[in-house]
């Protein structure tokens, strides 16, 4: 529930080459945090969905200060979801004549960041 005195922003990465799975590994450990708090958490993440995240985050504080004008210490996490993107089909021929099909999947990352007012 958003109040008059609110402000959301919104940032997304799209067709990052890292599966949705792997990625929600990452973005369930800081839904809900300050945006501080989870740039320190995610710089020392060892996944490398953790640096994607990091981006978007980053990105979403960034146009908070700059287009909102709003203070980086008063945003937090109010949501954060990776989607799956486009699946890119390999091929791959094995022996005797024989089909291995290779998934190269993908995902979507958005960051929504809410004012929190103390």
């Amino acid at each position: 529930m958003i109040t008059d005195n609110q402000t959301q922003v919104q940032a997304q990465r799209k067709h990052v080459g890292i599966s949705a799975q792997k990625v929600r590994l990452v973005v369930n450990q800081v839904r809900g945090m300050r945006a501080e708090d989870a740039l320190t958490t995610l710089s020392f993440m060892p996944q490398s969905a953790a640096r994607e995240v990091y981006k978007v985050v980053a990105s979403a504080l960034a146009n908070a200060e700059q287009n909102e004008g709003l203070e980086r210490e008063d945003m937090w996490i109010s949501e954060i979801y990776a989607d799956e993107g486009p699946l890119r089909k390999w091929r791959r021929f094995g022996a005797r004549g024989r089909f291995k099909p290779i998934l190269k999947r993908s995902s979507h990352i958005t960051v929504v960041l809410q004012e929190r007012l103390q």
